[in-house]
């Protein structure tokens, strides 16, 4: 981890703030959907077991990932969640000096992972005025001759947008012209309803990363995997020998029932997230000191208060006066902003939006 002036500082400021900010009665900081219990996993209890053979990934799960993504289960490689998914391909494909693009506004941990490996991190912007779409051209624009990777996510965090499938392809040429290849952190794709996953689309300069994290509420399984070409996907499972090992068989064994399961648990999902996007919705449509872009689907959306340089003041007051946890748009370089979550239980996010509500009529910012 990086020293300045005798002070440890941060790879990822936000994952560390995530980590160590307090308790909020509304707590509408995360961008997963409202976690499952075991009553919500059927046979949970049954599936409990101690052993098993998962040296290179729990073969019951490799073959339950690559029969919903309907690829081979060579092209998988199951990690510890998407984060540790998208740590294996940068240690799979990276060497120090070799320069990485990933968009802005971005999550941190997409930036300090190729950066723990001594690779350059160079950006290119997703455009409010644009809806924060992909532009294959700002991505030409910011590649060098170095370029061994881009990363982005669909959809994309912090702000929801989705990518559309030219974009992606065009960006996939990009890549393929100059040796390098494209993560996309797809960790949010099944509730946002945008189609199938881009390794199993569109070719194999296209690495898909995902989870069974933020879409369907099951955080504590850890549960994440990689897909991509075979050749690519037999680096990240050498690339995880050195990182740690193997996965916990007896979340990897809970995951196989999770996806047998995943259908309803995806109805679970997006049930939830249909009735506080409305409630969302008509908050922010009657809220004039707010800029928005409605994502239409997803976890998250990511206002701005216009006339307001960053909005730490903005959210600690929320939390301090009102038990409020939004995340301040600093972590996502776009310190105007604020991202809120949509995917909690339904009370609490009607509560906090009316505080959230009470803060902006009291100017408390």
């Amino acid at each position: 981890m990086p020293v300045e002036s005798g002070v440890t500082m941060s790879l990822a400021p936000y994952m560390e703030w995530a980590k160590t900010r307090p308790a909020a009665r509304f707590d509408l900081a995360g961008s997963n959907v409202l976690a499952c219990s075991l009553d919500d996993l059927e046979g949970a209890a049954g599936a409990l077991d101690l052993s098993g053979h998962n040296d290179n990934g729990y073969q019951p799960l490799v073959e339950a990932i690559a029969g919903r993504y309907g690829v081979s289960p060579e092209q998988v490689a199951t990690a510890q969640g998407t984060s540790g998914a998208n740590f294996q391909v940068c240690a799979a494909l990276l060497k120090a000096g070799d320069d990485v693009l990933v968009e802005r506004p971005g999550y941190d941990p997409l930036l300090a992972a190729p950066r723990l490996l001594n690779a350059r991190v160079l950006r290119f912007d997703r455009d409010r005025a644009a809806g924060y779409a992909l532009d294959p051209d700002r991505v030409r624009a910011a590649m060098t001759p170095r370029t061994k990777l881009i990363i982005v996510t669909n959809s994309h965090n912090p702000t929801g947008a989705v990518a559309d499938s030219g974009s992606l392809r065009a960006i996939g040429e990009l890549a393929a012209s100059a040796g390098a290849s494209v993560i996309v952190d797809e960790v949010y794709l099944d509730v946002a309803d945008s189609g199938a996953p881009a390794a199993a689309l569109l070719g194999d300069v296209f690495i898909s990363t995902s989870s069974l994290t933020k879409a369907y509420g099951l955080a504590a399984l850890r549960c994440g995997w990689s897909v991509s070409a075979p050749a690519i996907a037999e680096r990240i499972r050498r690339a995880r020998d050195v990182i740690d090992g193997t996965g916990s068989i007896v979340t990897e064994r809970l995951s196989v029932l999770a996806f047998a399961q995943l259908d309803r648990l995806h109805r679970r999902a997006t049930a939830l997230l249909a009735a506080n996007r409305t409630l969302v919705r008509e908050f922010l449509e009657g809220r004039r000191e707010l800029e928005w872009f409605d994502p239409q689907r997803g976890t998250v959306v990511f206002p701005r208060l216009p006339g307001v340089e960053d909005t730490d003041r903005f959210a600690e007051r929320l939390m301090s006066e009102r038990g409020v946890a939004v995340v301040p748009g600093r972590f996502f370089e776009a310190p105007a902003h604020f991202r809120l979550g949509l995917g909690g239980a339904t009370e609490s996010l009607g509560g906090g939006l009316a505080a959230i509500g009470s803060a902006l009529d009291a100017r408390a910012w």
